[in-house]
């Protein structure tokens, strides 16, 4: 008697194996709960002769009979099992040639101009199977454009995205791998590309041919020569306010060896009257700026910084709370790692007022007006990461 369930594989190619009801049908074959297999034709239970073979075999080791309702042979005889190959080889034959049709209309398709689906790229909408600009999103993709020609960097890009609170349309983190993707499509100069050949599109674009090629020249060139770039174009994390033991400013220098910059911050009157004008000469950039770093982040949580802070801050807004200041200051640790360098040097200069180097140390001088100001544009980050 028939089994009341049915192996329906609708709407899946017989060219494979990997159908969900072939596959059912086949676990009750092994558990030897079928005895005869029906279908309406033969290419119905596989289109690729290799792959019906297999089948077979699995018929046979289990003693399940095959038949086809349209198509009538023995295939316990060798004409019969002739004539099943024959007709297999017809079927694999039309799903080839059925294949090759539709990927030459697509190609067709795609030399128009016309969208033929796919991932919709950032920046756009498909509505009647055309795509369309998302404004929203469109002017998002132009400041990815643009301030990756004034960056030069992926990796700092993608922080100041993160920063500004730019995302993907499902939410996500915007990182390296998403960016060079992004600088990579030329759907957004109003492309179709097929196999690697760029066709005039039907779309409009969304960025310049001028900012395109821009960006392609930055990408030309290796990552290590443009993270070279931009590394020596940051600003000095603490230009103007490093001061040697004599009282007298330190400002930032480099020099190369071997091809390699290395850089420091030295004495004025080193520069102009010779070394032996000062018992601190010059110190390394990266260590004395890793130090700076690291005290003013243990300053920032010592109780009298925060009671000073918050003092200051109340006279201008009377409602804040000490809480509220010692909070705000709080989330400026794992903010510090996501800033690029400009910004960096920006609160490095609203927080500190003055460095003194000394042979035994340094002394650093809070800016408190400065603490303020940066209490004052933590906590509307801080409430938006509340509401959401």
């Amino acid at each position: 008697m028939p089994l009341p369930e049915t192996y329906n594989d609708g709407g899946v190619s017989g060219g494979t194996l990997e159908r969900p009801g072939l596959k059912r049908l086949l676990v009750d074959i092994e558990a030897d709960k079928v005895d005869v297999v029906v279908v309406y034709k033969i290419d119905r239970l596989s289109r690729a002769l290799l792959d019906f073979a297999k089948l077979v075999e699995v018929f046979d080791r289990h003693q399940v009979t095959f038949v086809s309702v349209t198509q009538s042979f023995n295939t316990t005889t060798s004409m019969g099992r002739l004539t099943l190959n024959v007709l297999l080889s017809f079927a694999q034959f039309e799903r080839e040639v059925i294949g090759e049709r539709i990927r030459d209309k697509f190609a067709a398709s795609r030399k128009k101009g016309m969208w033929m689906g796919g991932y919709v790229p950032l920046g756009y909408q498909v509505s009647n199977r055309k795509l369309l600009v998302n404004e929203t999103e469109a002017t998002a993709v132009r400041h990815i454009f643009q301030r990756f020609t004034e960056l030069g960097s992926a990796t700092k890009l993608a922080a100041e995205l993160k920063s500004q609170g730019i995302v993907t349309r499902r939410g996500k983190a915007i990182d390296k791998g998403f960016l060079y993707k992004l600088f990579k499509n030329r759907v957004y100069v109003g492309d179709a590309v097929h196999k690697g050949t760029a066709y005039p599109g039907e779309h409009e674009a969304i960025i310049t041919k001028v900012l395109w090629d821009t960006v392609c020249g930055i990408l030309k060139e290796s990552p290590r020569i443009r993270a070279s770039k931009t590394r020596y174009s940051a600003p000095a994390l603490l230009k103007g306010l490093l001061f040697a033991p004599s009282g007298l400013a330190m400002t930032p220098t480099h020099t190369r060896r071997h091809g390699k910059r290395y850089n420091y911050y030295i004495t004025t009157s080193v520069i102009k009257m010779g070394p032996d004008t000062c018992t601190i000469r010059r110190v390394p950039a990266a260590e004395i700026e890793a130090v700076v770093i690291r005290e003013v982040r243990k300053l920032l949580l010592a109780p009298e910084v925060i009671v000073q802070t918050w003092l200051c801050t109340r006279a201008q807004e009377p409602k804040i709370s000490e809480a509220e200041v010692r909070d705000a200051l709080l989330a400026f640790a794992p903010l510090w790692d996501e800033l690029f360098p400009v910004e960096q040097a920006r609160l490095i200069q609203l927080l500190v007022e003055r460095i003194d180097v000394a042979v035994d140390g340094v002394h650093i001088r809070m800016n408190i007006a400065g603490l303020h100001s940066l209490v004052s544009e933590l906590r509307p980050a801080r409430r938006s990461q509340d509401a959401a």
